[in-house]
């Protein structure tokens, strides 16, 4: 069970809350459906798949063809635009995972996070055009470099979002003897930083024109806060305004020259789809929904199907459900709720997930989150029984991908591959 933390109710608040709430269930008929049954038909040759490559732990499970069909969708609403695709490594961290992505849309470029996911990117992919997904600190950036050579002789473009920034990033540059490519975070509307509107980018594009140690490469604007706006379409034509008002005072001062080479980064996984006749950006940036994990289903990816589960294994079974200390009430859970009669324990858990398959299974609020045999209940028409697996889906990729060691690739009814992941960085 989860430790006691300062503030959660005390048992007899709880036992006396239990009580209370199944006295007013009773009188008004409230009881939860039960939404139990068994593994569909795809989960099912999941399992045995699993089974037969004698898999016995938790595993991170990427279906390949699902994969392929995600690839392809951005392919398909691409095709005929001006935008280039860059994949956002920190949400694919597999290097043959990036791969198949790299391949199916034909692209080298790349976003990253962090310092060590630079060096990784580029021991992959030696050739690949990489921006930096958000400003790191200049000590991070000199480290960086210093690392090893073909991160200078590769230019990443290094995201600044201030002048004061951008003067760390010239001292970093000078005391290297080198020019470092500088790309401008602009605030479209998601307010988490970046240069807020036309005045603060023509001061920095003022402030880059004095620094020799920096050239300007280009802008970032990311918009994942469209989708959940009360009006998706008033706020996509306020990120597009703003990236225009940006856009007008870089092209005030930039050569031919500079215009022609420069990154004109926009969008995320959530709002790609929305960017396809976008007037300002050249390319977008995507990662998460090649997998497609529970945080984006959203209408902008009802094209894109989940590629990405956990498994793991059942350990114990619990029949009935029965709660340390409130044994007493197990028939009042049972009778509020049909859907708290079983008890599952897995092989580890607490991950950033929700329980997939078989359907009508939940975590208990009143045990506690476990990462070492989480609990999960059900009704008595899920079927599980030790050593099957249950599914779960991922909330998002990146947070999770990097926790399993090795990925295993499903295709067609078996397991065919196991990907290595990137080590952890954060």
């Amino acid at each position: 069970m989860s430790e006691p933390r300062p503030g959660r109710w005390s048992r007899r608040a709880l036992i006396g809350g239990v009580v209370s709430i199944a006295g007013g269930a009773a009188y008004v008929g409230v009881h939860r459906r039960d939404r139990g049954g068994a593994h569909s038909e795809y989960f099912l040759r999941v399992s045995r798949a699993l089974a037969a490559a004698g898999i016995a732990r938790p595993v991170m499970v990427i279906d390949r063809v699902r994969l392929a069909a995600n690839v392809a969708a951005v392919r398909q609403t691409l095709v005929g635009t001006k935008l280039a695709t860059r994949i956002v490594v920190k949400s694919l961290p597999v290097p043959r995972l990036l791969e198949e992505v790299s391949a199916g849309l034909e692209t080298n470029r790349c976003m990253v996070f962090n310092g060590p996911m630079v060096l990784d990117t580029l021991k992959w992919r030696p050739a690949a055009d990489l921006l930096l997904g958000k400003p790191l600190p200049a000590a991070e950036v000199a480290r960086v470099l210093d690392a090893h050579p073909m991160v200078a002789a590769a230019r990443p473009q290094w995201l600044g979002d201030s002048i004061p920034r951008l003067r760390d990033y010239a001292a970093v540059a000078r005391a290297r003897g080198i020019k470092l490519r500088v790309s401008l975070e602009i605030d479209v509307g998601l307010h988490r930083g970046g240069l807020a509107g036309p005045a603060d980018v023509a001061a920095a594009l003022d402030a880059i024109a004095g620094m020799p140690e920096l050239q300007f490469s280009g802008l970032m604007g990311y918009d994942p806060h469209v989708p959940k706006m009360p009006r998706p379409e008033a706020a996509y034509q306020a990120v597009v305004e703003s990236y225009r008002a940006a856009l007008d005072v870089v092209r005030s001062r930039a050569t031919s020259e500079t215009k022609a080479g420069l990154t004109l980064n926009t969008a995320g996984s959530p709002t790609y789809r929305l960017h396809v006749a976008d007037p300002n950006a050249n390319e977008v940036a995507i990662g998460s929904a090649f997998l497609k994990p529970r945080d984006f289903d959203l209408e902008t990816l009802s094209h894109h199907v989940p590629a990405a589960f956990i498994a793991t294994p059942v350990l114990k079974v619990v029949d009935p459900l029965r709660i340390p200390g409130l044994e007493a009430l197990g028939g009042v859970f049972r009778a509020l709720d049909a859907n708290a009669e079983r008890g599952f324990f897995v092989y580890g858990g607490h991950w950033l997930a929700e329980p997939e398959s078989p359907p009508g299974l939940e975590y208990s609020s009143i045990y506690g989150r476990s990462s070492n045999q989480e609990l999960l209940t059900g009704s008595r028409n899920v079927p599980l029984r030790p050593d099957d697996y249950v599914f779960l889906r991922p909330n998002q990729s990146e947070a999770v991908l990097l926790q399993f060691g090795d990925i295993l690739v499903y295709e067609n009814g078996a397991i065919t591959d196991r990907w290595p992941t990137f080590p952890v960085s954060a």
